[in-house]
């Protein structure tokens, strides 16, 4: 077995013999002697190849090439004066070989994985992922992973919480993301679904009594990618009985306070907490990122009774009319680059932007020669306008207003460099509303899980204003985790599933061994669910999850090393009872 770590040698190790193995990382021949820069997992080590020390014949150390696999045994000296390596911490000592056995040899690279900052096709990084590794970045935040998991467990432990296990093969209960199904072959035409959360089972484990449960745990949701999404996840799922919202949050923070100290020694300070429509009015979004300002600001009152119809209009079918405004910034977009800006916001269902610029002591543009001058006075004055702002104007539904706007803020920061790269801001997102109006269906859905308690029972039949005990932690702009506290109550839940238009045969259907159990005994509980991947993209600076996961798919889930998904053969169809239809093509 490897007894030492190349990255750890010292000279206090020195006059000793040591054998090491590692990768070839570096090799310059100055003939008759080769130096050679043996990399493992821990770091490099200079070992020297010596005509007069080694015991094999000299051609087989030249005929060492970058990435071959070497076993390597020799004495540990110390460099001379002139030959310490200041820039690497094994930079004192270097190993002379005095025998050597090449364990395996290495085909030309398909990649640079020397050059951190070298850009490479994503798609030949990824069928080549083992390659791709041994690069620093990469290998450095699957070491930050195992860290980040470490200090989680050590500190769920000492609460006396316990690390239990749940089925990754169970029933499908679709409500949210699509499940992935698995067939079943003893019970053909049956199908288990991969789990999208442990929900249920830690729920039950509380009926169980074993009152503290935490997982790292494997999630599924097929859903459509993107950078902080993948269709497998982890979570740092747990959960408690006779616990509140404050026990949750002191738990949660906790435990994000001691990993951060871990990984990045950075002390954080007590996290703020914000109501989910406070975050929706000032910053048009519940995962806001609050390392810069810029928040929306208000013109519903000052413009409802303009005479410009776009605002007006909008205000009269109950809609809203915000703003951004970009202080100190105005001589930085032209009017072409304010129409980019609104195409931007079109995205999101906005159907313009408008705006205003301030310079010279008074406001132009477009709307400003439309918009009456009391109203443009009123604007200058409530939010204090000064010369080279930028006011940028959307007028339509909440919804629509919060979303473009939202995003536009996020998008204007990063061109005005506007943002803190080295802070680290959580924020606690409370009073989440229970219900969404979902337009494709034409009902009312949950918007979290609907065995989350809401605030007022009694509410339950007016959905625009049922307040939901849920809570979101964020951070730099990521839902970093979600949860709530859980209605324990049968009766309580049979009031919400007639809300939600699931009858008792549908409730049975989909969760009756769940409501089985609650009928023995539940205790209050609640809990939550951190990210492991969001959590560790945001500790190591990266703006794309596939970073942190070692093995991670395609933004069309493919896995491009393995070749995954493929089709099976016709006996595997056959043993599960299933046949493929294949789609009709118009040639």
């Amino acid at each position: 077995m490897k007894e030492f770590n190349n990255g750890e040698f010292r000279k206090k190790d020195i006059d000793k013999t040591y054998t090491v193995y590692g990768w070839v990382n570096k090799r310059r021949d100055m003939g008759g002697v080769i130096f050679v820069d043996l990399r493992d997992r821990s770091g490099f080590l200079q070992v020297v190849f010596n005509r007069s020390f080694l015991k094999n014949d000299f051609s087989l150390a030249e005929s060492l090439k970058n990435e071959y696999c070497l076993k390597v045994t020799g004495k540990l000296i110390a460099r001379t004066e002139d030959m310490i390596n200041p820039k690497i911490p094994t930079g004192e000592v270097e190993l002379m070989v005095e025998d050597l056995e090449i364990l395996s040899e290495c085909e030309t690279l398909p990649f640079n994985i020397y050059d951190n900052d070298m850009e490479i096709n994503e798609s030949v990084g990824l069928k080549y992922r083992y390659l791709d590794l041994r690069r620093d970045k990469l290998k450095n935040n699957i070491l930050i992973r195992h860290k980040v998991v470490t200090s989680a467990r050590e500190y769920l432990n000492n609460l006396g919480f316990i690390e239990i296990e749940t089925p990754i093969l169970c029933k499908s209960t679709p409500e949210g993301a699509r499940d992935y199904l698995v067939p079943s072959r003893l019970s053909k035409g049956s199908f288990y679904a991969l789990p999208q959360s442990p929900q249920i089972f830690k729920q039950l484990l509380m009926v169980a009594g074993f009152e503290k449960y935490y997982q790292i745990a494997r999630s599924f949701r097929d859903e459509d990618l993107r950078s902080d999404r993948q269709p497998e996840f982890t979570q740092i799922d747990l959960e408690m009985s006779f616990a509140t919202e404050e026990d949750i949050w002191k738990v949660t923070e906790g435990m994000i306070k001691k990993i951060v100290k871990d990984v990045k020694n950075i002390d954080l300070p007590d996290f703020p907490r914000m109501p989910y429509q406070e975050a929706m009015d000032r910053f048009g979004s519940d995962k806001p990122d609050t390392r810069f300002e810029m928040e929306l600001k208000d013109l519903t009152e000052i413009l409802k009774d303009t005479k410009m119809n776009v605002f007006r209009n909008a205000i009269e079918k109950g809609g809203i009319v915000k703003c951004l405004i970009v202080k100190n910034n105005g001589d930085k977009y032209s009017r072409s680059d304010v129409e980019h800006l609104t195409d931007f916001v079109k995205i999101y269902g906005a159907k313009g932007l408008a705006w205003l610029k301030y310079d010279n002591d008074e406001f132009n543009g477009v709307i400003a020669k439309n918009l009456e001058s009391d109203k443009l006075e009123a604007i200058k004055n409530m939010y204090h306008i000064s010369n080279n702002d930028l006011i940028l104007i959307v007028a339509d539904t909440k919804k629509i207003v919060y979303a473009s706007l939202g995003a536009l803020r996020n998008k204007l920061a990063h061109e005005l460099n506007l943002i803190d790269e080295s802070k680290l801001n959580f924020l606690w997102i409370t009073d989440f509303p229970f219900f969404e109006y979902s337009e494709a269906e034409g009902r009312w859905k949950a918007e979290h899980n609907p065995f989350t308690m809401v605030k007022d029972i009694n509410t339950i039949n007016d959905p625009e204003n049922c307040i939901s005990r849920s809570y979101d932690l964020v951070c730099n702009g990521y839902e970093l985790a979600s949860g709530g506290v859980r209605n324990h109550k049968t009766t309580d839940l049979a009031k919400i599933f007639e809300a939600l238009s699931i009858t008792p045969e549908e409730a049975e259907a989909r969760f009756g061994f769940v409501l089985e159990a609650f009928k023995y005994g539940v205790p209050p509980h609640a809990g939550i669910a951190p990210g492991l991947e969001r959590l560790i993209m945001i500790l190591t600076g990266s703006y794309d999850v596939k970073d942190v996961i070692a093995f991670p798919k395609t933004q069309s889930a493919a896995d491009l090393m393995s070749d995954a998904p493929t089709t099976v053969n016709k006996k595997q169809l056959e043993e599960l009872g299933i046949s493929i239809i294949k789609e009709e093509t118009n040639d």
